[in-house]
């Protein structure tokens, strides 16, 4: 009895966390007049401040972009920095109104903390970083290692999953925060270092001080399918921002660019022409100007735009698409139609 009575004051608790001022979360961003992003504390690709102090990044665009998606200017964003302990409580008490930090989706991130889980916008696996003089070649060579990583994560989960099916042993080093945990690797303090593939390219390319001294094995032991949070109850706001990722994803499938965005919107191409509102009321179903994802469009560009950009050939840590790519280019994205 006391166990169900715990269970149903933490639920009620929860309840609250998750409309913390009982209005639509799209109404109080607007009251507000800016939008509040939960971002990290700086990966390199996904949302890392610039030499002049400009949050960068993957996960950056996507906060911008729902910006200009809601008030047509994608200044309107408050970046807030959170680590990978606090992230997801500053979500539930209303600190942020949406996580985008690279986060991994799991079950019981969906099922147990109240918070709902949004599309997938970049597929990953937890990968090793090793120096190279060490002439590790896989995971099964560091038996015995000791290991950098970061707490509160779903590496720490991977790591003792991994070393017991294959029966070796690894010797965690846990940091709070991703910058003291590289500090760290790149001084020495660990043999290897552990986090999400593009996360560690993201570490070599600017946090070591020679990257070529450092390798990433070629083996990752996870899958991490990392992607946005909202609260629960907010299904209208919700949708707002996995209707975003779509967009961005089937704007790239129909050649609609930042630059031709508005020339787009005037052709004869009829995916185009709703994804752009030119026609049908597409945006107004979500409580939203009809043209708000012309406007995320000319904001960011489309979803291989943002890729490009930020993690692929074009920026520093120069990864492929793999399974990034569109559907149809042999990858797994794939935007539900707008239709």
């Amino acid at each position: 009895m006391k166990r169900l009575l715990l269970a149903a004051v933490a639920a009620i608790g929860l309840s609250a966390a998750a409309s913390p001022s009982g209005a639509a979360t799209l109404d109080t961003v607007r009251q507000r007049g800016t939008l509040a992003c939960g971002v990290s504390t700086g990966f390199a690709g996904f949302s890392a401040a610039d030499s002049r102090g400009e949050v960068r990044g993957l996960d950056a665009d996507y906060c911008r972009a729902l910006a200009a998606a809601i008030f047509g200017d994608a200044t309107k964003v408050r970046f807030v920095q959170l680590t990978a302990q606090n992230r997801f409580t500053a979500l539930q008490a209303g600190e942020i109104d949406v996580l985008f930090r690279n986060s991994t989706q799991t079950f019981l991130r969906d099922a147990s903390i109240g918070l709902n889980q949004g599309p997938v916008n970049f597929y990953d696996g937890q990968g090793f970083a090793v120096r190279r003089d060490a002439n590790v070649r896989d995971v099964n060579g560091l038996d015995g290692a000791s290991v950098c990583v970061a707490q509160g994560t779903t590496h720490e989960v991977t790591l003792g999953d991994v070393a017991r099916a294959r029966r070796i042993r690894f010797q965690p080093v846990v940091f709070e925060r991703v910058d003291t945990m590289y500090q760290a690797f790149f001084a020495g303090r660990c043999d290897a270092m552990t986090q999400d593939a593009s996360a560690l390219a993201g570490a070599l390319s600017t946090a070591a001080q020679n990257a070529n001294d450092y390798v990433i094995l070629p083996e990752t032991i996870s899958k991490e399918p990392l992607g946005p949070f909202t609260r629960n109850g907010d299904d209208e706001w919700s949708n707002i921002v996995a209707w975003l990722h779509y967009g961005l994803v089937e704007a790239e499938e129909a050649g609609v660019t930042a630059a031709n965005a508005d020339e787009m919107a005037r052709g004869t191409n009829p995916v185009a022409q709703r994804l752009l509102g030119s026609t049908g009321e597409f945006g107004a179903r979500l409580r939203l100007d009809n043209r708000w994802m012309l406007n995320a469009i000319k904001a960011v560009g489309n979803y291989g735009e943002v890729f490009e950009r930020n993690v692929g050939q074009a920026s520093a840590l120069r990864l492929q698409r793999g399974p990034n790519a569109l559907w149809n280019r042999g990858g797994l994205m794939y935007a539900i139609p707008f239709r």
